[in-house]
């Protein structure tokens, strides 16, 4: 009893396990048959969505595949134009070289020329400034000879009067100098302000005379006056406000002079003179005559030269 009991009770909860199995297998399928009708209406409405994007991206392809050849027809037309395009450039770069070398000989014979007139432009320079040289040595040439021929006229005259003053010194010496009674180193300086010698006329201040006696005979030694007597080639004396007029004796002819200074002199044997005379007036250019004279006559004399 309890055997058939318990198998009993095992065989229902089998069955109710069956049942309960059963029931939970057909919700599970009652629910995927929901899941699968869910997914396909979701995949009607996505082949319905696809199929809409399939027209139009069929529409696309067709618009894209008429502007494809739209654009291979004009890329055509285009690829002609490149092809002229790229003649007309290689024709112009042709004559762009062409011109290129033709500016390029034309630029380097500018170059030569420009350094032609360069060359001309210095030499035309070099000209003016020779003859501007030559014109200015040309001028100290004419200046030179201007001064030389004055010169010469000058010296000429100097010379007619040295020659003159010469002549006249001779036949003084001749006629008034006393064979045993003369001076012997006979020098005449012409004087600065500074003692210096000179020969210029605007710079004379002083004329000085120095001379020796020598060997003087007793008959003409003692306290005797000298004269200094200054003249021009024409024998013509110097100027001086207080002049001295005095007279000289010569084997008997007597002879005035005008001196300009005179000196009380004790004449020895032999000695050396000095006399002085301080200018007041410049003197002109030309020959002059310095004279010493005794009362005997003339002692000497020697001629210089102003400019």
């Amino acid at each position: 009893m309890k055997t058939n009991t318990i198998l009993f009770i095992l065989l229902a909860i089998a069955m109710l396990a069956m049942g309960f199995c059963g029931w939970q297998h057909d919700q599970k399928r009652q629910s995927t048959i929901a899941d699968l009708s869910a997914k396909n209406t979701s995949l009607g409405n996505e082949l319905t969505d696809v199929n809409g994007l399939k027209a139009k991206l069929q529409g696309d392809l067709d618009a894209l595949q008429a502007k494809y050849s739209s654009l291979a027809a004009e890329n055509e037309a285009l690829q002609g134009s490149v092809t002229d395009a790229q003649k007309e450039i290689k024709r112009r770069k042709s004559a762009i070289y062409r011109l290129t070398q033709a500016s390029d000989a034309k630029d380097g014979e500018m170059a030569s020329l420009r350094a032609q007139i360069e060359g001309l432009v210095n030499a035309r320079t070099s000209l003016e400034s020779d003859i501007s040289n030559l014109q200015a040595e040309n001028a100290a040439l004419k200046e030179e000879n201007a001064k030389l021929t004055a010169d010469l006229a000058t010296t000429r005259e100097e010379k007619a009067a040295l020659t003159r003053l010469k002549e006249v010194m001779e036949k003084d010496i001749s006629d008034l100098t006393l064979k045993n009674f003369k001076a012997n180193g006979f020098t005449t300086d012409v004087l600065r302000k500074d003692g210096k010698p000179t020969r210029r006329k605007g710079f004379a201040k002083k004329v000085n005379v120095s001379f020796d006696l020598v060997d003087v005979p007793e008959e003409y030694q003692g306290v005797r006056k000298i004269y200094m007597v200054i003249t021009d080639d024409q024998g013509v004396p110097i100027k001086k406000s207080t002049p001295i007029s005095a007279k000289i004796s010569v084997n008997g002819q007597e002879q005035s002079i005008i001196a300009v200074s005179e000196q009380n002199v004790e004449i020895q044997e032999s000695q050396r003179l000095s006399f002085n005379h301080d200018l007041e007036e410049k003197l002109k250019p030309g020959y002059y005559r310095s004279s010493i004279y005794t009362d005997l006559g003339l002692l000497g004399s020697a001629s210089f030269l102003m400019r």
